[in-house]
Order: C-alpha cells, then structure tokens, then sequence
C-alpha cells in the first residue's frame, strides 16, 4: 500500500490543498469522503504506483535523495501558473502496511452510484 500526501503546490490547484492524502492498495484507491482526485495527478502517480508498492526502491527510480529514501516524489502534469492558470502540485510517497482494519477505517470507502 501507498499513502501519497500533497506536500507542495506551486501556483494554483483547484483540487488540492496542502495535506490532502490518499491510499494506494492497488488496484483501489483508498480516499476518505473528503478527499478529492484528480486526473491529471492520477496519470502522473500511476507510472510509479506499482513499483513502488511491490519494493522498488524511490532513490533507484530517481524519485528522491540519499537522505530520504522512504519517500518518492512525483508531481502533477499541469504546467506551473507561469504557463497556466493552474498549479502543479507536488505529491510525497511511501509504502504503508496495513497493520489491521482500525488503520483502513480511517479512510471510509466510498460507493459508486
């Protein structure tokens, strides 16, 4: 599983703000009812949703520093407000274990109507 967590947003996004998370447990995912998803964020995540939930490790995929090896970072596709009138936003990922079915509660599912 992965818990990926807005860190950064440069510019404006209209989906996102500072700290929002999802959950990864692929193929679901995992989002509280207030928890929004973006399509563009999705796409860009998706690339790297199943190597690194199956062990690979953020440094070897060019994700992340030496120093912070837990994490992988991917942004969003959307251009920067220099280009658009959107922001591209930045998203910090690491693999979670699910210890038991309190830890998942707190990310209610949600049904499709």
């Amino acid at each position: 599983m992965l818990e990926v967590e807005v860190v950064e947003i440069r510019g404006y996004c209209p989906v996102y703000k500072v700290g929002d998370k999802m959950v990864i447990d692929n193929p679901r995912i995992v989002l509280d009812k207030d928890d929004p998803l973006c399509t563009s964020a999705l796409s860009s995540l998706m690339d790297y949703v199943q190597d690194l939930e199956n062990g690979a490790e953020p440094d070897k995929l060019g994700l992340t520093k030496a120093e912070d090896r837990k994490h992988a970072y991917v942004q969003c596709e959307e251009p920067c407000k220099l280009y658009t009138y959107g922001g591209t936003v930045v998203f910090r990922c690491r693999r979670i274990r699910a210890r038991s079915k309190q830890f998942l509660g707190k990310y209610k599912k949600r049904k499709l109507t």
